[in-house]
Parts: structure tokens; C-alpha cells; sequence
């Protein structure tokens, strides 16, 4: 059975739009341009639109599932499978989170290593930052929420920035249009949709909800709301770098911020990654608390236990990736994984679903 949650513990309809636009907005963002472009060139742009587009069908997917079963994906799983089973399928995604939270932090944290600080220490920043994580999952579901509300606010800002380079974009660099086949526009999809995952934690919050009908459009404006960032920025990014300039560059983002002047800022690129931290602690909370979640749910783990536990998990694990080549593994394992859960299990758990509830209406 479901587990009732107290209504002080829900948010609002609204706020599903942070929640969700937070996940896919996140670490991806600094350097998916150049991926992007070694498939379909500069007609990649088309592809994040397309990759965009085909999200509203998982979401609204999701949506069923949660409706017909009245719960999270457990309950849809034990709906399904039966109650044992539907449990057992649970524990993946506790690794399934866990990796995300590694991904997260490690991309992050090689960024600051990268441009900023050489010798910085990863196993003590990322302690730092485990610690502020369980103090915010501590406080609530709500607080967790709260903090992706501010992690998109916030650094809203940060999107003026591109505006400099806008006297050093050349449209012409997008031309021809349509120069690549299908086949490489949908290569190109795939990849821009690991960019994009991140908005499957609707399948774990759902119960959280007040009055979950009206969160639906809320859930696809956020989903909207970041395609038009991710093609705003493409479209940028391609007009400014050539195509040969763009393969060099593998944080695109943070090299556009290169050319930010100001009167008081002769880096802004540092404070573009310093601000990023906000950007990136919604996601790592979000991750955490859904991996804490499931040992709840599954296990009877008390959550706040569950939290520390997931948290040394994640602690330790992070170190072990050290080079450039093991982060990119890590990251183009946990892309694949979450592709096959969106666009593969959830599909295949919503056709499921469907037959059991005509099945049981019999």
C-alpha cells in the first residue's frame, strides 16, 4: 500500500516546474554543444528541438502510470508485477540515482579543477557538499523543493551573460540548413537526450503533490521552458564558434563567458562556476532524497538514515574517478542507463499498466 503523505508535506502544483527544469538544467548544460555537433553539425539545433519535443510524450506517460495507479512507480510496479517484485525492481533505482549524484558532483567538481583551482581536493569538497546536501534533505521534501526553486532563480542572471556575444555571432555559420541526413539528426537526438534526462523524479514525488491534476501543465512548461534554453544556447553557441573552433572547445559555455567584460569582473567565467554550485545542489539534493526515498519505501530504512547512508555511498565512490577518461565513462554510463528507463522501461511500464487495469476491470 501506498504510504500517505501529510499535507504539510506537499507542495504546490507550481512548483513541479523548478523541480522538473532543475534536473535537466544542470552540469550538462557547459558543454553539450560540442557532442551535439560531431554528429549533426550545425544542424544539431534540430535535434534539440526534436529531443525536446519527444520528452511531453514520456511525461504525459508518466502522468498516466501515476493516475491509474495512485502512487509512485513502487506503487505502479507492484500494481503490475505484484507487491514483492515491484519492490525488488525498486532497488536499481536506488543505483540509478546514485550515479546521477556521482555524475553531478564529479562533472563539477573536474570543472573547478580545470579552470580554477588544480590542486583543489575532491574527496573534501565533495564532503562539503554531501554535509549541506543531508542538512537540506532533513529538512523535508519541502525544503528540498525550496532550494530548487532559488537554484533556478537565483542564477537566472547568469543568462544575460550571453548577450556579449552576441556582436561576435555569425548567423552564416548555421547555413546550409538541413545539410545532414535523418539518420544523423536522430544520432544527434539521442545524444541531446541524455542533456535532457532528469525529469523521471516526477515517478518518485508524484505522492507529494497537492492536487496533482493541475501540476500537469506545470511539468510540461518545464520541459518546455528548458528546450527553448538548450536551442536559445545552441543557436548561439553555433554562431559564434566555427564548427573547427567548436570540436576544441569542451566546455563551450564556460568559454563563451570568456569574452564577458565588465568594470568589475575581469574573470566572469569564475563567476559563472561559482554560481553554478547553485545550480547543481538542487540536483544532487533531488537525487539523494530519491534514492533515500526508494530505501524507505523498499527496506523500511528511516529516510534520515537512508540519506546519511546513500550519502557515504556517493562520498566514497566519487574518488575513485580520477582522470578525464573515467568521469567520461561514468557520465556516458549513467546517459545510457537513464535513456533506457525513459525511453524504454517507462514506456513499456505504461503499456503494462493499461493491460492489468482492463485485466482486473474483467
Amino acid at each position: 500500500m501506498e504510504q500517505l503523505v501529510p499535507e504539510k508535506a506537499k507542495i504546490s502544483p507550481f512548483l513541479v516546474f523548478f523541480l522538473v527544469h532543475t534536473m535537466q538544467f544542470g552540469i550538462g548544460v557547459l558543454g553539450y554543444q560540442r557532442i551535439i555537433a560531431m554528429t549533426a553539425g550545425y544542424d544539431a539545433w534540430i535535434s534539440v528541438i526534436l529531443a525536446g519535443l519527444s520528452i511531453h510524450i514520456i511525461v504525459w506517460m508518466m502522468y498516466k502510470i501515476l493516475e491509474t495507479t495512485e502512487g509512485d512507480i513502487i506503487t505502479a510496479q507492484s500494481f503490475v508485477f505484484g507487491n514483492k517484485i515491484g519492490k525488488l525492481l525498486s532497488v536499481p533505482f536506488v543505483i540509478y540515482f546514485l550515479l546521477i549524484a556521482d555524475t553531478i558532483l564529479r562533472t563539477y567538481i573536474e570543472v573547478i579543477q580545470v579552470w580554477m583551482f588544480q590542486d583543489m581536493s575532491t574527496f573534501w569538497y565533495s564532503l562539503a557538499f554531501c554535509v549541506l546536501a543531508i542538512y537540506i534533505i532533513f529538512g523535508g521534501f519541502r525544503t528540498v523543493t525550496g532550494v530548487a526553486f532559488f537554484g533556478v532563480v537565483l542564477p537566472a542572471y547568469l543568462l544575460f551573460s550571453f548577450f556579449f556575444t552576441i556582436p561576435y555571432a555569425d548567423i552564416k555559420n548555421l547555413q546550409p540548413i538541413f545539410d545532414h541526413s535523418i539518420k544523423d539528426l536522430v544520432m544527434a537526438s539521442y545524444q541531446m537526450s541524455l542533456t535532457y534526462l532528469g525529469y523521471e523524479i516526477l515517478l518518485f514525488f508524484y505522492p507529494y503533490i497537492k492536487d496533482p491534476q493541475k501540476s500537469k501543465k506545470w511539468a510540461h512548461l518545464g520541459v518546455l521552458f528548458t528546450t527553448f534554453l538548450y536551442t536559445s544556447l545552441t543557436l548561439l553557441t553555433f554562431a559564434y564558434f566555427s564548427e573547427g573552433q567548436l570540436q576544441k572547445s569542451i566546455w563551450a559555455t564556460l568559454t563563451m563567458w570568456k569574452i564577458v567584460e565588465m568594470p568589475f569582473v575581469e574573470r566572469f567565467e569564475y563567476i559563472g562556476i561559482a554560481n553554478w554550485n547553485i545550480v547543481i545542489l538542487p540536483n544532487f539534493c533531488i537525487a539523494l532524497w530519491c534514492a533515500s526515498r526508494i530505501l524507505k519505501r523498499v527496506t523500511k530504512i528511516k529516510q534520515k538514515h537512508g540519506v546519511i547512508l546513500t550519502s557515504l555511498i556517493v562520498l566514497i565512490t566519487i574518488n575513485l574517478f580520477k582522470s578525464r577518461v573515467q568521469i567520461n565513462t561514468l557520465i556516458d554510463y549513467t546517459g545510457k542507463i537513464a535513456f533506457y528507463i525513459n525511453y524504454g522501461y517507462i514506456p513499456l511500464l505504461f503499456f503494462l499498466v493499461l493491460i492489468v487495469k482492463k485485466v482486473k476491470k474483467k
